[in-house]
């Protein structure tokens, strides 16, 4: 998965054609010169009405959304020397399919999820609407200011989605969507919904992400979606090779949906209609994508012989005879007269999108449409000049030294946009709490049972003894909730899906689960794709956001395909979406599982997020404390997110010798939440070596530290029930403006009584190094750090020396035996 290609430290900048000879033809198709006649002009809908103040509307938008862009590059002073900046082409394709959505036909109940690189126009628009002071125009990509793309959670202005990683914020609305009929069924009293917008350009459709929403069974049903692809044929590099319209076409169609095509603006569909016309539909529409750039970069005087190139006799008589008759200027606007700039176009397109099945409409477009850079194949992170801004200024009616004027209340433009900011205006919703989160459960865990096992008894038992809770929890897996056992709390709730399926083997009285899908379920089952697991879950997270009504997501994944899905995960955190992710099985643990599920880095990986706890409880009761802790985080609209490294080998509960006394359990369960406790009877000042575990890997440290005292070495036992917290607790030593400080780090490792430690860890050593540096003890890390192969757990475990043996060697190691 690709995240936006406009990072400042990667991007180039766009540099002007050197002119081979001063031929005035070949210098006005560089890049710094748009040909004559053809750039000089506002983008037209139509000549009467309502579109021509949509027109005004528009180009007041692109001049808005360049203007914002230019300032951050040209008209900030720059210490740094990096580079600021921006996307004024990108921006500018998107300025009339964009206009024409927001002042015609959305609604206040309405998302949007605009593609990153139009981030300006967003912000040009709320400006128009009064959702944006003048004063956050100038501090685009600047601290405290507009972001390089659309932030829920960091732009000052409305942002339905955030955007920034290509593919991930086209799918968003997908995923909201669906957690708007499942929040809906479950509580009727959420507030309406209307359609869910995705603005994207055509190089997004590369993104596998798309194709992966796109195909997943529930989504043919969500009649509220609707894909807009700002179709400009060109991405950051080149332009795209081959007409490809009709091959993404027919994928979607093939995929159940509504497919509306925008192509042409209606100067060019009365050409068509004209005898003789369709000679040059045929010609553009046979044109490939470059041949066509190198049309917009042409100079008028060129375009009659061009279009005429390649063709028989036959083909270029019938031709002629439709273009005969325009002049140069007229003959170049004409060819750029497409659907996607011509808003009574879009509009009518618009018009045509049913309600019973998602919808994507491909509007053509020019890249940097109305500016001087258009249709330049280097046009992607180009800005304009001065004397190109100022020119734009004056084709718009503006200047460039005061640049933000608005439309006067008065004016036509002025109360199109008021009638507008009247009509998106939302209510403010109202919230409703998670009931109280109980301390613990007061189940007693099986003698023998793993982690993993233990979730499926937690799920269980907090719908019995905390069913407000309970009911606000939404689980989903992708194709492994039996292995994640999930089964019983399947068999309690039931699976959700907008349209319910029959159960064609309810009177199998062999199956154990049962497979119950319906509108009132508590489990959403997707297809093997991790990438829309952790998607969903983020919007499920956002509910309580968007509506007013929180839910608590719990999503199950094999932990070793968290890697598929690491970077829409970390977005969805970005963007404020929170869950509780839950991998299992885990770590070289998984034995006979072999190398390919054998997972060893994320542990480190999930330490490293911001907004994210993980754990990685050894016993049952520790799970459960755990989980209830992260359930409290969700419910907390300032909490973090929850990932769970779980496991499958079974782990005698004994072990965690849990006290009885209530005021020690107490403590006991303190400590768990904090990161971890002390295992050992005897006081840290009388440790020779410390042993630091986590997860299922206790059982072995426990061992080990029995043979060390057997050996005549002193061996505390500290377990982990969360390394990131531990880590944390480090980490606010320093934080001067840290507001909650946590002193578990100091507690297991008290300064005054320095030991040398072993990590032991099911998962790549580095993960626990850091508590070399809690008080400068001497460390040997043990771990996973090479890829693995089926055995049995204890011939894993011998493989990577993270056996019994392995910890006693290490213990002897470091006190010097």
């Amino acid at each position: 998965m690709s995240t936006a290609q406009e990072s400042t430290a990667q991007e180039p900048a766009a540099q002007a054609p050197t002119p081979q000879d001063t031929d005035r033809h070949q210098f006005e198709t560089s890049l710094q010169v748009s040909p004559p006649g053809t750039n000089d002009r506002p983008l037209r809908a139509s000549t009467s009405g309502d579109d021509e103040i949509l027109d005004e509307i528009a180009q007041r938008v692109l001049w808005l959304a360049t203007s914002i862009i230019d300032r951050a590059n040209r008209g900030r002073v720059n210490p740094d020397g990096v580079k600021v900046g921006g996307h004024q082409s990108s921006s500018a394709s998107m300025t009339g399919i964009m206009t024409a959505l927001w002042f015609t036909r959305l609604r206040a109940i309405d998302r949007v999820s605009v593609k990153p690189h139009a981030s300006p126009v967003l912000h040009a628009i709320n400006y128009l609407l009064g959702d944006l002071g003048e004063e956050f125009l100038d501090t685009l990509r600047s601290r405290g200011g507009l972001q390089p793309y659309p932030s829920r959670t960091k732009d000052p202005d409305t942002v339905d989605f955030s955007t920034g990683s290509v593919g991930i914020g086209a799918t968003a609305p997908i995923w909201a969507a669906l957690s708007h009929r499942y929040v809906s069924d479950r509580f009727p009293e959420t507030p309406e919904a209307g359609r869910f917008y995705s603005l994207l350009g055509d190089a997004e459709m590369d993104e596998g992400a798309v194709w992966e929403a796109i195909i997943d069974p529930e989504v043919r049903s969500l009649g509220e979606i609707v894909w807009i692809v700002d179709l400009n044929r060109q991405s950051l590099d080149r332009v795209i090779p081959d007409v490809q319209v009709r091959r993404l076409q027919g994928m979607f169609d093939a995929a159940g949906w509504q497919v509306l095509t925008c192509p042409w603006g209606r100067r060019l569909e009365a050409v068509f209609a004209a005898p003789g016309g369709e000679a040059l539909k045929k010609r553009l529409v046979q044109m490939p994508n470059p041949e066509y750039q190198r049309l917009l970069r042409a100079h008028p005087s060129e375009i009659h012989d061009r279009l005429l190139s390649g063709l028989t006799d036959t083909e270029a008589t019938a031709l002629s005879a439709v273009i005969d008759g325009f002049d140069a200027d007229g003959l170049a606007s004409l060819i750029r007269d497409l659907g996607g700039h011509d808003l009574g176009q879009l509009v009518s397109t618009f018009d045509e999108i049913d309600d019973d099945r998602p919808t994507v409409v491909f509007a053509y477009t020019i890249k940097g449409k109305g500016l001087a850079t258009e249709g330049h194949p280097g046009n992607h992170a180009a800005q304009l000049t001065e004397a190109q801004m100022r020119e734009l200024a004056a084709a718009s009616g503006m200047d460039l030294d005061d640049p933000w004027v608005a439309f006067a209340p008065d004016t036509p433009a002025g109360r199109f946009c008021a009638e507008t900011a009247r009509r998106l205006r939302r209510e403010p919703v109202t919230d409703h709490a998670v009931a109280a989160v109980p301390a613990e459960l007061g189940f007693t865990p099986r003698p023998q049972i793993s982690t993993q096992a233990a979730l499926g008894r937690f799920l269980s038992d907090l719908k019995h003894v905390a069913p407000e809770v309970a009911q606000r929890v939404v689980t989903l897996s992708p194709d492994v909730a039996t292995s994640t056992n999930l089964g019983g709390w399947i068999n309690k709730t039931g699976i959700w899906s907008p349209a319910g399926r029959h159960d064609w083997f309810s009177d199998d009285r062999e199956r154990v689960l049962r497979w119950q899908e319906g509108t009132s379920g508590q489990h959403i089952e997707l297809g093997i794709a991790e990438v829309n697991l952790v998607s969903l879950a983020g919007e499920l997270g956002s509910t309580g956001q968007r509506w007013g009504q929180p839910l608590l997501p719990i999503a199950t994944i094999y932990d070793p395909f968290i890697n598929r899905a690491l970077e829409p995960w970390t977005f969805s955190l970005y963007a404020g979406g929170r869950s509780i992710m839950v991998g299992t099985p885990s770590g070289v643990s998984l034995a006979p599982e072999g190398g390919a599920h054998q997972s060893f880095n994320t542990p480190s990986v999930t330490l490293e997020i911001p907004g994210l706890t993980s754990w990685e409880p050894a016993f049952a009761q520790d799970l459960e404390w755990t989980l209830l802790e992260a359930l409290r985080e969700l419910a907390d609209p300032d909490g973090d997110s929850a990932y769970f490294r779980l496991t499958t080998r079974p782990v005698a509960q004994e072990l965690a010798d849990v006290p009885e006394d209530p005021l020690l359990r107490e403590r006991r369960r303190d400590q768990v939440i904090a990161g971890g406790y002390r295992l050992s009877a005897r006081p840290a000042a009388e440790d020779e070596v410390t042993l630091v575990g986590a997860g299922a890997i206790m059982t072995e440290v426990i061992t080990a530290a029995a043979r060390l005292e057997s050996l005549g070495v002193r061996a505390g036992i500290v377990c982990l029930s969360s390394p990131s917290k531990v880590f944390r607790s480090v980490q606010d030593r320093s934080r001067v403006r840290s507001s909650v400080r946590s002193a578990i780090a100091d507690e297991l490792f008290p300064a005054e009584h320095p030991a040398p430690l072993v990590t032991v860890l099911d998962g790549h050593p580095h993960t626990l190094a850091f508590l070399s540096g809690v008080r400068g003890d001497r460390t040997r890390n043990l771990g996973v750090t090479e890829f693995g192969q089926a055995s049995s757990v204890g011939e894993a475990y011998a493989i990577h020396g993270i056996d019994t043996d392995s910890i006693v060697r290490a213990g002897l190691d470091l006190v010097g035996r």
